[in-house]
């Protein structure tokens, strides 16, 4: 990668806190069910929570190795290649949260009466998540 075309690291730090700082203010409460309007407890197995949270770990790495890459200048196609291996990680974790909640809170939700709400939130979610 050409050094005049990257940004200072100074650079990513204040636009990530930036961004960081606007989605803890618009999701602060309303992650794992802890928002007001919630109708049921956000509770999923410990398998199923080690699972994701491995899944993550590892991303977390891989993300790590990718910005090592970058500061190396390591070619292009390379890092484009493990942005690649990254960004179907994630899919495949998104795939098993939104399995879960179909199966799980869904479910349950189709048990107390509330359907109609999880629909909602998961039609919301779905609009932020898809492109």
């Amino acid at each position: 990668m050409n050094k005049s075309n990257q940004l200072a690291p100074e650079s990513f730090t204040i636009a990530e806190k930036d961004r960081n700082s606007r989605n803890q203010e618009e999701h602060s409460d309303s992650h794992h069910g802890h928002d007001e309007q919630s109708v049921h407890p956000h509770v999923h197995s410990e398998e199923s929570l080690r699972r994701v949270v491995n899944r993550l770990s590892r991303m977390e790495g891989h993300i790590r190795g990718i910005k090592t890459m970058v500061q190396e200048n390591r070619p292009c196609p390379e890092v484009l290649v493990q942005i690649a291996a990254v960004r179907g990680a994630l899919d495949r974790v998104a795939r098993i949260v939104l399995d879960e909640h179909l199966s799980e809170c869904i479910a349950r939700a189709a048990q107390e009466g509330n359907m109609e709400v999880e629909i909602e939130k998961l039609k919301s979610a779905l609009d932020r998540f898809l492109p």
